[in-house]
């Protein structure tokens, strides 16, 4: 195809761009708190070097950074040998507050104010209403509760929903809230004046695990709660799809002979075999055997990971939920169907483990969103 072919058909190479002064200057200032945060204390030369800018340009953003409240003087380097002591500094970490909150409870939305270092300094929850026409007022009165209790001000409010969300924090489809089309994140700011940044419970839920839990740059988790739903990661970039709806494995048709109704209308949908609520619900029945449950439930998704891990390669597959239904039987399922329907010589070695998160993987995860959004850190 000619490079005249290529421009009518729209896919033609772009053009270089020159880099305005304030784009790079937003992106040093992000490079020298990116590099504090993974870090910890430098002095302004450690930082010259470490980021490759130059000592006067260092001195100059540090200087800025400590004015907006971002980076703090530490003290005096201690030494044993001849000159004078470096100052170190580092990211002001106590300056400011996180507020985070967890949609994807079955019975209650979760929230808590946390650190720059993603630590919980504070908790709240509230009951997901009954009616979902109440659910965003729920929503908003639990986030200004942990405002008010974050005693520090706030970088932002980061959310993590079930559902499919746009990049405008619109809730584009949650069929269990029977959402479609919901300003979350134009709700929220109204009201508290705040960043905010909505997004989907599992993709918030891969950034925390790959900034606070070590996930590999290629990774796929799995939150399983009153939803199924995964989170990517391709060389340690998010992948959210053309249509904001990368990850939505839950509504993929697992296996032809038939199953449940899914809230969707489908049958057989992962979802409807894998969720808590309907695992729950098939281990409640009457002579119940719970290790073929949870085996099947792990068969069904292998079966749905399978085509995922061969198409990018994954190297780890983190699951997120219950332990106690997910850890163990249901686990060791996923992995032999894994191996049974990928190429071995490449994808024997895939890990599936437990996320090291805990239940604040969400919560943590929507910090995350919003040090990346307000200070370019992840």
């Amino acid at each position: 195809m000619s490079r005249s072919d290529l421009q009518r058909s729209g896919r033609g190479m772009r053009h270089a761009a020159k880099v305005l002064p304030e784009y790079a200057r937003a992106h040093n200032r992000s490079l020298v708190l990116r590099t504090l945060f993974h870090q910890g204390a430098m002095s302004r030369a450690d930082l010259s070097r470490e980021t490759g800018l130059t000592r006067v340009t260092i001195s100059d953003l540090v200087a800025e950074l400590i004015d907006d409240g971002y980076v703090a003087e530490r003290g005096l380097r201690e030494v044993t040998g001849p000159g004078k002591p470096a100052i170190l500094v580092d990211l002001d970490r106590e300056g400011h507050r996180i507020v985070g909150l967890d949609l994807s409870g079955t019975d209650r939305f979760l929230g808590a104010v946390l650190t720059l270092d993603g630590e919980i300094v504070a908790r709240h929850d509230a009951p997901v209403p009954a009616d979902t026409a109440d659910v965003v007022e729920a929503v908003v009165e639990l986030a200004s509760r942990l405002v008010a209790d974050a005693h520090a001000p706030v970088l932002g409010i980061g959310v993590g929903t079930p559902g499919v969300v746009d990049d405008h924090g619109v809730v584009l489809t949650a069929p269990n809230f029977g959402w479609t089309d919901v300003d979350v994140e134009g709700a929220l700011r109204a009201r508290l004046d705040l960043p905010v940044l909505v997004a989907n419970d599992a993709n918030a839920a891969v950034l925390a695990e790959y900034t606070f839990g070590g996930a590999a740059d290629d990774v796929l988790v799995v939150r399983v709660g009153r939803r199924v739903g995964s989170g990517l990661l391709a060389g340690g970039q998010p992948l959210r799809g053309s249509r904001f709806a990368a990850g939505e494995i839950g509504h993929v048709t697992v296996g032809t002979d038939g199953g449940p109704v899914c809230v969707c209308g489908k049958i057989g949908c992962l979802e409807a075999w894998l969720s808590v609520p309907a695992l729950e619900a098939r281990l409640a029945e009457s002579g119940a055997d719970r290790d073929a449950i949870l085996r099947d439930a792990g068969d069904r998704l292998g079966i749905a990971l399978a085509p995922v891990v061969g198409a990018l390669d994954l190297s780890e597959i983190v699951l997120s939920g219950i332990p106690d239904l997910l850890d163990g039987t249901l686990a060791q399922a996923t992995v032999e169907t894994l191996r049974a329907r990928t190429l071995a010589q490449f994808h024997d070695g895939v890990q599936v483990r437990m996320t090291t998160q805990g239940e604040d993987i969400v919560l943590r995860g929507a910090a995350v969103m919003v040090l990346s959004g307000q200070l370019g850190v992840s």
